[in-house]
Protein backbone atom coordinates (compact mmCIF):
# COMPACT_ATOMS: atom_id res chain seq x y z
CA UNK A 1 0.00 0.00 0.00
CA UNK A 2 0.73 3.72 -0.41
CA UNK A 3 -0.17 6.88 0.81
CA UNK A 4 -0.83 9.72 -1.66
CA UNK A 5 -1.98 13.16 -1.16
CA UNK A 6 -2.74 16.10 -3.42
CA UNK A 7 -3.79 19.99 -2.30
CA UNK A 8 -4.91 22.28 -4.64
CA UNK A 9 -5.02 26.32 -3.56
CA UNK A 10 -6.58 28.74 -6.12
CA UNK A 11 -4.92 31.84 -4.37
CA UNK A 12 -1.65 31.75 -5.47
CA UNK A 13 -0.85 33.55 -2.36
CA UNK A 14 -0.74 30.10 -0.27
CA UNK A 15 2.20 28.39 0.07
CA UNK A 16 1.39 24.56 1.02
CA UNK A 17 4.86 22.94 1.96
CA UNK A 18 4.14 22.86 5.30
CA UNK A 19 0.66 21.25 4.85
CA UNK A 20 1.49 18.36 2.50
CA UNK A 21 4.14 17.70 4.85
CA UNK A 22 0.82 17.43 7.75
CA UNK A 23 -0.66 15.32 5.89
CA UNK A 24 1.86 13.07 4.93
CA UNK A 25 2.43 12.69 8.90
CA UNK A 26 -1.27 11.48 8.90
CA UNK A 27 -0.76 8.89 5.91
CA UNK A 28 2.59 7.92 7.83
CA UNK A 29 0.70 4.33 8.99
CA UNK A 30 0.82 3.69 4.90
CA UNK A 31 4.31 3.51 4.02
CA UNK A 32 7.84 3.54 6.28
CA UNK A 33 10.55 3.33 3.39
CA UNK A 34 10.39 6.45 1.47
CA UNK A 35 8.64 9.99 1.71
CA UNK A 36 8.32 12.63 -1.03
CA UNK A 37 6.59 15.94 -1.74
CA UNK A 38 6.60 18.21 -4.67
CA UNK A 39 5.06 21.95 -5.02
CA UNK A 40 4.47 24.10 -7.59
CA UNK A 41 4.12 27.90 -7.84
CA UNK A 42 6.61 29.65 -10.77
CA UNK A 43 8.33 26.02 -10.94
CA UNK A 44 8.38 22.17 -9.49
CA UNK A 45 10.34 21.93 -6.61
CA UNK A 46 10.52 18.90 -4.69
CA UNK A 47 12.20 17.10 -1.52
CA UNK A 48 12.25 13.21 -1.67
CA UNK A 49 14.40 10.53 -0.22
CA UNK A 50 14.49 7.11 2.24
CA UNK A 51 12.56 7.18 6.33
CA UNK A 52 9.81 8.84 7.23
CA UNK A 53 8.09 11.87 6.61
CA UNK A 54 10.00 13.52 10.05
CA UNK A 55 13.60 12.27 8.17
CA UNK A 56 12.90 13.18 5.03
CA UNK A 57 10.55 16.59 4.96
CA UNK A 58 11.63 18.51 8.06
CA UNK A 59 10.17 21.44 9.03
CA UNK A 60 13.31 23.73 8.18
CA UNK A 61 13.31 22.03 4.41
CA UNK A 62 9.71 22.18 3.86
CA UNK A 63 9.61 25.51 4.72
CA UNK A 64 11.77 26.42 1.76
CA UNK A 65 9.41 24.94 -0.60
CA UNK A 66 7.46 27.63 -2.95
CA UNK A 67 4.01 26.73 -4.18
CA UNK A 68 0.49 26.62 -3.78
CA UNK A 69 0.04 23.25 -5.38
CA UNK A 70 1.57 20.43 -4.06
CA UNK A 71 1.42 16.32 -4.52
CA UNK A 72 2.77 13.86 -1.86
CA UNK A 73 3.71 10.23 -1.23
CA UNK A 74 4.32 7.98 1.74
CA UNK A 75 5.22 4.43 0.24
CA UNK A 76 6.18 0.57 2.02
CA UNK A 77 8.73 -0.27 -0.88
CA UNK A 78 12.36 0.29 -0.91
CA UNK A 79 13.48 1.72 -4.46
CA UNK A 80 16.07 3.21 -6.46
CA UNK A 81 16.98 6.64 -5.87
CA UNK A 82 15.12 7.84 -9.06
CA UNK A 83 11.82 6.36 -8.19
CA UNK A 84 11.02 7.82 -5.05
CA UNK A 85 7.56 9.07 -6.08
CA UNK A 86 6.18 11.92 -7.03
CA UNK A 87 7.94 10.90 -9.92
CA UNK A 88 8.76 13.07 -12.72
CA UNK A 89 7.04 12.54 -15.93
CA UNK A 90 8.75 14.30 -18.67
CA UNK A 91 6.99 14.62 -22.17
CA UNK A 92 5.14 17.15 -24.42
CA UNK A 93 4.19 18.78 -20.50
CA UNK A 94 6.33 18.03 -17.24
CA UNK A 95 3.97 15.74 -15.04
CA UNK A 96 4.10 14.79 -11.34
CA UNK A 97 2.38 11.72 -10.66
CA UNK A 98 1.83 9.68 -7.28
CA UNK A 99 -0.06 6.12 -7.53
CA UNK A 100 -1.28 4.05 -4.62
CA UNK A 101 -1.43 0.17 -6.05
CA UNK A 102 -0.61 -1.30 -8.84
CA UNK A 103 -1.35 -0.64 -12.82
CA UNK A 104 -1.42 -4.42 -14.12
CA UNK A 105 -1.79 -3.60 -17.77
CA UNK A 106 -1.44 -0.37 -19.91
CA UNK A 107 -3.06 -0.59 -23.53
CA UNK A 108 -0.41 -0.56 -26.26
CA UNK A 109 2.47 -0.48 -24.30
CA UNK A 110 4.99 -3.45 -23.91
CA UNK A 111 6.58 -3.22 -20.57
CA UNK A 112 10.44 -3.68 -20.70
CA UNK A 113 11.57 -6.51 -18.06
CA UNK A 114 14.79 -4.08 -17.65
CA UNK A 115 12.93 -1.48 -16.15
CA UNK A 116 11.57 -1.15 -12.52
CA UNK A 117 7.78 -1.18 -12.64
CA UNK A 118 8.19 2.97 -11.70
CA UNK A 119 10.14 3.49 -14.76
CA UNK A 120 7.88 1.74 -17.04
CA UNK A 121 4.96 2.95 -15.83
CA UNK A 122 7.00 6.90 -16.37
CA UNK A 123 8.07 5.38 -19.99
CA UNK A 124 4.17 4.77 -21.01
CA UNK A 125 2.69 7.85 -19.20
CA UNK A 126 5.90 10.06 -21.53
CA UNK A 127 5.06 8.27 -24.92
CA UNK A 128 1.42 8.60 -24.90
CA UNK A 129 1.82 12.18 -23.57
CA UNK A 130 2.51 13.23 -27.43
CA UNK A 131 -0.88 12.30 -28.66
CA UNK A 132 -2.94 14.34 -26.53
CA UNK A 133 -3.68 18.86 -27.07
CA UNK A 134 -3.42 19.22 -23.29
CA UNK A 135 -2.56 18.12 -20.59
CA UNK A 136 -5.84 17.37 -18.84
CA UNK A 137 -7.01 15.12 -21.92
CA UNK A 138 -3.56 13.30 -21.46
CA UNK A 139 -3.61 12.17 -18.04
CA UNK A 140 -7.27 11.12 -18.64
CA UNK A 141 -6.54 9.36 -22.01
CA UNK A 142 -3.59 7.33 -20.29
CA UNK A 143 -5.53 6.26 -17.20
CA UNK A 144 -8.04 5.40 -19.47
CA UNK A 145 -5.61 2.34 -20.80
CA UNK A 146 -4.83 1.03 -17.79
CA UNK A 147 -5.72 -2.18 -16.04
CA UNK A 148 -5.37 -2.88 -12.32
CA UNK A 149 -6.18 -1.88 -8.79
CA UNK A 150 -4.80 1.79 -8.66
CA UNK A 151 -5.88 5.39 -7.29
CA UNK A 152 -3.59 8.13 -8.63
CA UNK A 153 -3.28 12.31 -8.57
CA UNK A 154 -1.17 14.47 -11.34
CA UNK A 155 0.05 17.71 -11.40
CA UNK A 156 0.98 19.63 -14.64
CA UNK A 157 3.49 22.50 -15.34
CA UNK A 158 0.26 24.77 -16.28
CA UNK A 159 -1.21 24.19 -12.71
CA UNK A 160 -3.65 21.47 -13.13
CA UNK A 161 -4.50 18.69 -10.70
CA UNK A 162 -6.25 15.38 -12.33
CA UNK A 163 -6.79 12.53 -9.38
CA UNK A 164 -8.95 9.35 -9.84
CA UNK A 165 -9.42 5.65 -9.60
CA UNK A 166 -9.23 2.12 -11.18
CA UNK A 167 -13.18 1.35 -12.21
CA UNK A 168 -13.05 -1.48 -9.37
CA UNK A 169 -12.48 0.89 -6.62
CA UNK A 170 -9.75 -1.53 -5.29
CA UNK A 171 -7.72 1.35 -3.57
CA UNK A 172 -9.53 4.27 -2.18
CA UNK A 173 -9.71 7.92 -2.73
CA UNK A 174 -10.78 10.91 -1.10
CA UNK A 175 -11.80 14.38 -1.53
CA UNK A 176 -12.07 17.46 1.36
CA UNK A 177 -11.73 20.58 1.37
CA UNK A 178 -9.52 23.51 2.63
CA UNK A 179 -11.77 26.34 3.31
CA UNK A 180 -13.20 28.06 0.24
CA UNK A 181 -9.99 28.78 -1.20
CA UNK A 182 -8.99 24.79 -2.10
CA UNK A 183 -9.36 20.81 -2.63
CA UNK A 184 -7.68 17.71 -0.73
CA UNK A 185 -7.51 14.34 -2.34
CA UNK A 186 -6.01 11.74 -0.34
CA UNK A 187 -6.15 8.20 0.12
CA UNK A 188 -7.94 8.54 3.50
CA UNK A 189 -10.26 10.82 5.11
CA UNK A 190 -7.84 11.49 8.39
CA UNK A 191 -5.76 13.83 6.46
CA UNK A 192 -8.62 16.34 6.10
CA UNK A 193 -9.14 15.95 10.28
CA UNK A 194 -5.49 16.81 10.34
CA UNK A 195 -5.57 19.66 7.88
CA UNK A 196 -8.58 20.73 6.38
CA UNK A 197 -12.97 20.85 7.36
CA UNK A 198 -14.83 17.69 8.21
CA UNK A 199 -16.98 17.17 10.55
CA UNK A 200 -17.02 13.62 12.27
CA UNK A 201 -20.78 13.13 11.24
CA UNK A 202 -19.99 13.97 7.01
CA UNK A 203 -17.17 12.35 5.80
CA UNK A 204 -15.43 13.00 3.21
CA UNK A 205 -16.45 12.34 0.06
CA UNK A 206 -15.29 9.21 -2.19
CA UNK A 207 -13.91 9.89 -5.89
CA UNK A 208 -16.03 7.05 -7.41
CA UNK A 209 -14.37 4.10 -9.30
CA UNK A 210 -14.31 5.29 -12.89
CA UNK A 211 -14.18 8.86 -12.30
CA UNK A 212 -11.57 11.65 -12.00
CA UNK A 213 -11.70 15.20 -10.16
CA UNK A 214 -10.15 17.82 -12.48
CA UNK A 215 -8.61 21.01 -11.21
CA UNK A 216 -7.78 23.89 -13.05
CA UNK A 217 -7.13 27.63 -11.94
CA UNK A 218 -10.38 28.44 -12.71
CA UNK A 219 -12.48 25.46 -12.17
CA UNK A 220 -13.24 22.39 -9.58
CA UNK A 221 -15.22 19.24 -11.80
CA UNK A 222 -15.86 15.78 -11.86
CA UNK A 223 -15.34 12.99 -14.83
CA UNK A 224 -16.23 9.59 -15.65
CA UNK A 225 -12.99 8.15 -17.43
CA UNK A 226 -14.22 4.29 -17.48
CA UNK A 227 -17.02 2.28 -16.06
CA UNK A 228 -17.78 -1.36 -14.49
CA UNK A 229 -20.81 -2.78 -13.42
CA UNK A 230 -19.20 -4.41 -10.40
CA UNK A 231 -16.92 -2.85 -7.44
CA UNK A 232 -13.91 -4.61 -5.47
CA UNK A 233 -13.14 -2.69 -2.68
CA UNK A 234 -9.44 -3.94 -1.15
CA UNK A 235 -11.15 -5.61 2.15
CA UNK A 236 -7.61 -5.32 3.68
CA UNK A 237 -7.59 -1.49 4.30
CA UNK A 238 -10.78 -2.05 6.77
CA UNK A 239 -8.83 -4.86 8.89
CA UNK A 240 -5.19 -3.42 8.78
CA UNK A 241 -4.38 -0.57 6.35
CA UNK A 242 -6.57 2.31 6.78
CA UNK A 243 -6.04 4.13 10.64
CA UNK A 244 -8.98 3.62 12.72
CA UNK A 245 -10.16 7.48 12.70
CA UNK A 246 -10.99 6.95 8.87
CA UNK A 247 -13.10 6.31 6.56
CA UNK A 248 -12.99 4.07 3.69
CA UNK A 249 -15.76 4.21 0.99
CA UNK A 250 -18.40 5.68 3.13
CA UNK A 251 -17.57 3.36 6.36
CA UNK A 252 -15.81 4.44 9.34
CA UNK A 253 -13.29 1.80 9.90
CA UNK A 254 -13.54 1.84 14.00
CA UNK A 255 -16.63 0.74 13.59
CA UNK A 256 -15.50 -2.51 11.76
CA UNK A 257 -13.15 -3.56 13.87
CA UNK A 258 -15.09 -3.12 16.93
CA UNK A 259 -17.32 -5.57 14.56
CA UNK A 260 -14.49 -7.58 13.94
CA UNK A 261 -13.77 -8.20 18.17
CA UNK A 262 -17.77 -9.33 18.25
CA UNK A 263 -17.52 -11.83 15.60
CA UNK A 264 -14.23 -13.41 16.96
CA UNK A 265 -16.14 -13.78 20.45
CA UNK A 266 -18.78 -15.29 18.66
CA UNK A 267 -16.91 -17.77 16.30
CA UNK A 268 -14.08 -19.10 18.70
CA UNK A 269 -14.92 -18.80 22.31
CA UNK A 270 -12.26 -19.65 24.66
CA UNK A 271 -12.38 -19.03 28.91
CA UNK A 272 -9.39 -17.57 29.82
CA UNK A 273 -8.72 -14.65 32.75
CA UNK A 274 -7.14 -11.56 30.22
CA UNK A 275 -7.65 -10.32 26.85
CA UNK A 276 -4.95 -8.40 25.87
CA UNK A 277 -4.52 -6.72 21.70
CA UNK A 278 -1.09 -6.84 19.58
CA UNK A 279 -0.72 -2.61 19.31
CA UNK A 280 -1.98 -0.79 17.15
CA UNK A 281 -4.65 -2.55 14.97
CA UNK A 282 -5.86 -4.80 16.97
CA UNK A 283 -6.83 -2.96 20.10
CA UNK A 284 -10.27 -2.45 18.79
CA UNK A 285 -10.68 -6.03 18.02
CA UNK A 286 -9.23 -6.25 21.61
CA UNK A 287 -11.58 -4.06 23.21
CA UNK A 288 -15.27 -5.14 21.39
CA UNK A 289 -13.88 -9.13 22.74
CA UNK A 290 -13.40 -8.42 26.02
CA UNK A 291 -17.43 -6.00 25.91
CA UNK A 292 -18.76 -9.07 24.52
CA UNK A 293 -17.15 -11.46 26.81
CA UNK A 294 -16.98 -10.02 29.83
CA UNK A 295 -13.13 -10.89 30.01
CA UNK A 296 -11.03 -8.10 31.27
CA UNK A 297 -8.76 -6.36 28.66
CA UNK A 298 -5.22 -5.47 30.11
CA UNK A 299 -2.48 -3.73 28.44
CA UNK A 300 -0.22 -6.16 27.59
CA UNK A 301 3.19 -4.39 25.98
CA UNK A 302 4.79 -1.26 26.44
CA UNK A 303 6.44 0.94 23.55
CA UNK A 304 10.21 1.27 23.01
CA UNK A 305 10.62 4.35 20.44
CA UNK A 306 8.40 5.50 17.96
CA UNK A 307 5.38 3.37 16.35
CA UNK A 308 6.36 0.94 14.05
CA UNK A 309 4.58 -1.06 11.88
CA UNK A 310 6.79 -4.21 12.06
CA UNK A 311 4.79 -6.27 9.52
CA UNK A 312 5.72 -3.70 6.97
CA UNK A 313 9.45 -3.51 7.13
CA UNK A 314 10.83 -5.29 4.24
CA UNK A 315 13.29 -7.82 5.69
CA UNK A 316 12.72 -10.43 8.60
CA UNK A 317 15.20 -8.97 10.60
CA UNK A 318 14.09 -5.61 10.77
CA UNK A 319 10.57 -7.11 11.57
CA UNK A 320 11.63 -8.76 14.72
CA UNK A 321 13.38 -5.45 15.39
CA UNK A 322 10.00 -3.93 15.47
CA UNK A 323 8.22 -6.83 17.40
CA UNK A 324 11.01 -6.45 20.10
CA UNK A 325 10.94 -2.85 20.35
CA UNK A 326 7.02 -1.82 20.30
CA UNK A 327 5.82 -4.93 22.07
CA UNK A 328 7.62 -5.24 25.57
CA UNK A 329 5.40 -7.93 27.50
CA UNK A 330 4.41 -6.72 30.66
CA UNK A 331 5.07 -9.09 33.22
CA UNK A 332 2.31 -8.17 35.92
CA UNK A 333 -0.55 -8.09 33.21
CA UNK A 334 0.08 -12.04 31.86
CA UNK A 335 1.95 -13.78 34.92
CA UNK A 336 -0.47 -16.68 36.15
CA UNK A 337 -3.25 -15.95 33.50
CA UNK A 338 -4.51 -17.54 30.53
CA UNK A 339 -4.07 -14.82 27.54
CA UNK A 340 -6.53 -14.24 24.85
CA UNK A 341 -3.59 -12.68 22.57
CA UNK A 342 -5.54 -10.93 19.30
CA UNK A 343 -3.51 -9.16 16.66
CA UNK A 344 -5.11 -8.59 13.33
CA UNK A 345 -3.23 -11.21 10.62
CA UNK A 346 -0.54 -13.10 10.33
CA UNK A 347 1.47 -13.68 7.17
CA UNK A 348 4.79 -16.10 7.92
CA UNK A 349 4.24 -16.39 11.95
CA UNK A 350 7.22 -15.68 12.68
CA UNK A 351 6.82 -12.54 14.68
CA UNK A 352 3.53 -14.02 16.25
CA UNK A 353 5.82 -16.88 17.46
CA UNK A 354 7.83 -14.83 19.18
CA UNK A 355 5.44 -12.98 20.47
CA UNK A 356 3.92 -15.60 22.23
CA UNK A 357 7.22 -16.95 23.72
CA UNK A 358 7.89 -13.70 25.20
CA UNK A 359 4.67 -13.93 26.58
CA UNK A 360 4.96 -17.49 27.87
CA UNK A 361 8.64 -16.27 29.45
CA UNK A 362 6.99 -13.50 31.40
CA UNK A 363 5.01 -16.34 32.57
CA UNK A 364 1.66 -16.54 31.03
CA UNK A 365 -0.03 -19.44 31.98
CA UNK A 366 -1.49 -20.12 28.42
CA UNK A 367 -1.75 -18.05 24.93
CA UNK A 368 -4.60 -18.13 22.55
CA UNK A 369 -4.60 -16.41 19.34
CA UNK A 370 -7.66 -14.77 18.29
CA UNK A 371 -6.92 -13.33 14.37
CA UNK A 372 -9.16 -10.57 13.09
CA UNK A 373 -8.77 -11.78 9.91
CA UNK A 374 -8.61 -14.88 7.33
CA UNK A 375 -5.66 -17.03 6.53
CA UNK A 376 -3.44 -15.05 3.99
CA UNK A 377 -3.24 -17.26 1.21
CA UNK A 378 -2.48 -15.15 -2.09
CA UNK A 379 0.06 -12.53 -2.93
CA UNK A 380 -1.78 -9.15 -3.75
CA UNK A 381 -1.42 -8.23 -7.74
CA UNK A 382 -2.52 -4.70 -6.96
CA UNK A 383 0.13 -3.99 -4.66
CA UNK A 384 -0.68 -4.62 -0.79
CA UNK A 385 2.54 -5.84 0.65
CA UNK A 386 2.07 -9.72 0.77
CA UNK A 387 5.08 -11.69 0.89
CA UNK A 388 5.50 -14.79 -1.86
CA UNK A 389 2.85 -17.44 -1.51
CA UNK A 390 5.57 -20.35 -0.76
CA UNK A 391 5.81 -17.86 3.07
CA UNK A 392 2.51 -17.63 3.82
CA UNK A 393 1.94 -19.87 7.14
CA UNK A 394 -2.02 -19.85 6.56
CA UNK A 395 -2.11 -21.16 2.87
CA UNK A 396 0.40 -24.26 3.57
CA UNK A 397 -0.39 -25.13 7.01
CA UNK A 398 -3.75 -25.66 9.31
CA UNK A 399 -5.04 -24.13 12.81
CA UNK A 400 -4.12 -26.87 15.02
CA UNK A 401 -0.60 -27.01 13.06
CA UNK A 402 -0.12 -22.96 13.12
CA UNK A 403 -0.69 -22.74 17.01
CA UNK A 404 2.23 -25.67 17.21
CA UNK A 405 4.50 -23.76 15.36
CA UNK A 406 3.80 -20.63 17.29
CA UNK A 407 3.21 -21.54 20.31
CA UNK A 408 0.38 -21.21 21.09
CA UNK A 409 -2.04 -22.93 23.31
CA UNK A 410 -4.98 -22.43 20.67
CA UNK A 411 -5.09 -20.66 17.48
CA UNK A 412 -8.60 -19.48 15.18
CA UNK A 413 -8.73 -16.75 12.53
CA UNK A 414 -11.45 -15.22 11.93
CA UNK A 415 -13.85 -16.15 9.18
CA UNK A 416 -13.93 -15.17 5.49
CA UNK A 417 -17.88 -14.79 6.22
CA UNK A 418 -17.29 -13.16 9.96
CA UNK A 419 -14.95 -10.25 7.69
CA UNK A 420 -17.69 -9.45 5.00
CA UNK A 421 -20.42 -9.25 7.77
CA UNK A 422 -18.33 -6.91 9.89
CA UNK A 423 -17.28 -4.60 6.74
CA UNK A 424 -20.89 -4.75 5.85
CA UNK A 425 -20.79 -4.40 2.26
CA UNK A 426 -22.15 -7.65 -0.33
CA UNK A 427 -19.20 -9.73 -0.74
CA UNK A 428 -19.62 -8.95 -4.68
CA UNK A 429 -18.64 -5.48 -3.75
CA UNK A 430 -15.48 -6.34 -1.88
CA UNK A 431 -11.59 -7.93 -3.42
CA UNK A 432 -10.87 -10.40 -1.22
CA UNK A 433 -8.04 -12.03 -2.71
CA UNK A 434 -5.57 -12.33 -0.53
CA UNK A 435 -7.66 -14.66 1.66
CA UNK A 436 -9.10 -16.42 -0.82
CA UNK A 437 -6.74 -16.25 -4.23
CA UNK A 438 -9.58 -14.76 -6.78
CA UNK A 439 -8.70 -11.51 -7.70
CA UNK A 440 -10.98 -9.44 -9.74
CA UNK A 441 -10.37 -8.52 -13.46
CA UNK A 442 -12.03 -5.23 -15.70
CA UNK A 443 -12.69 -6.64 -19.30
CA UNK A 444 -11.56 -4.60 -22.01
Amino acid sequence: MTGILGLYMFDERWRVGSFGRYGLLALQHRGEETAGLVTLGERFESIRGFGTVDEVLSDSRVRKLGGHLCLGQVSPYKCAPEDVAPLMVEGRWRVALTLDGKITDIEGYRWNPELSYERNVVKAFSEDLSGYDNPIDAVKGFFEKCRGGFSFITLDEEGNMVAGRDPLGVKPLTLGKMGFDGGIVSSETCVMDTIGERTPVSPAEDIEPGRVMVFTPLSARMETIATCPRRAYCSFEYVYLARPDSYVNGIPIYRVRKRIGELLAEENPVDADVVIGVPATAIPFAMAYSNATGIPIEKGFEQTGRRVRSAMKPTQFERLKGVQLKLNVIAEAVRGKRVILIDDSVVRGNTMANIVYLMKEKGAKEVHVRIGSPHIVSHCPFGTEVPPEDELIGRHLSEDKIAEVVGADSFHYLSLEGLVKAIGLPKSQLCLGCFTGEYPEVAG
